[in-house]
């Protein structure tokens, strides 16, 4: 069974089609990833991936399990997470505060429990320390632990939304641009960690990519997207050969 299967989505805006009868199949450990020039559609794909916008038509499957139409918290809980573009931190709260917010869905106590801190919040607390310290430890960042995140820098700061968003549990792991402002030493040291997450976690993995360095070397499949329609898809060696890929990129 497939972990993700994306049938022939579809959103316009403002009579404008966006992305037209995309369908992407992902197998459970891959490391998939979503390229095409700027305004093909790829952020909007994992926008419609994770409920942030509603397909006009279409299936997705996470799982064997239907997430058409499911809020994001619901996609979340069912086992999609993300980072972004743009690095969307907390950046006022503490690096392990922000992965203890990931944390929230799996270790809940109640308003009640809060607020008097009776004995159950002391006890989830304690767990969730525990656990973000073990996901900051992976990425190198337990010794930042109580810096503000906005005191991190850029590199790491990528690194920490990614252990956010695995505080999540989640089964798939979509990457939106994560070399995106990094020099050639942080972006070598990014492929390595996601091959890490990858096995590490037993992840399955999609990222949109610029950067054809990190898309050659660590992505096993890739769908090309143009002008919202899957322009080819297949291996990854056969898919930078294509000429129709070239085309659109010249034409970026």
């Amino acid at each position: 069974m497939a972990m993700l299967e994306v049938k022939n989505i579809g959103i316009s805006f403002g009579g404008l089609k966006a992305v037209d009868n995309f369908s992407l199949t992902i197998e459970k450990g891959q490391l998939y990833g979503l390229i095409g020039p700027n305004g093909a559609g790829k952020t909007t794909i994992f926008n419609l991936l994770t409920g942030v916008y509603k397909a006009d038509h279409g299936a997705i499957f996470l799982d064997g399990k239907e997430l058409t139409g499911k809020s994001t918290i619901e996609i979340n809980q069912a086992g999609i997470a993300r980072t972004f573009q743009n690095i969307r931190l907390f950046k006022d709260l503490s690096v392990l505060d922000n992965v203890k917010v990931g944390l929230h869905n799996h270790h809940p106590y109640s308003t009640i429990e809060g607020i008097f801190r009776l004995p159950r919040y002391y006890k989830v607390e304690k767990e969730m320390n525990a656990r973000a310290m073990e996901l900051l430890k992976v990425f190198d960042l337990d010794k930042e632990c109580d810096y503000k995140a906005s005191n991190l820098p850029y590199g790491k700061q990528r690194k920490l939304e990614i252990a956010r968003a695995l505080a999540t549990d989640p089964k798939l792991l979509l990457l939106d641009e994560p070399a995106a402002g990094m020099n050639p030493n942080e972006t070598a040291e990014l492929m390595d960690t996601i091959r890490f997450v990858r096995d590490h976690f037993d992840m399955t993995v999609l990222l949109i990519e610029h950067d054809m360095k990190l898309v050659s070397g660590i992505c096993e499949k890739l769908t090309v997207l143009n002008f919202g329609q899957v322009l080819t898809q297949g291996e990854t060696s056969e898919v930078l050969n294509d000429k129709r890929v070239i085309t659109a990129y010249l034409g970026e």
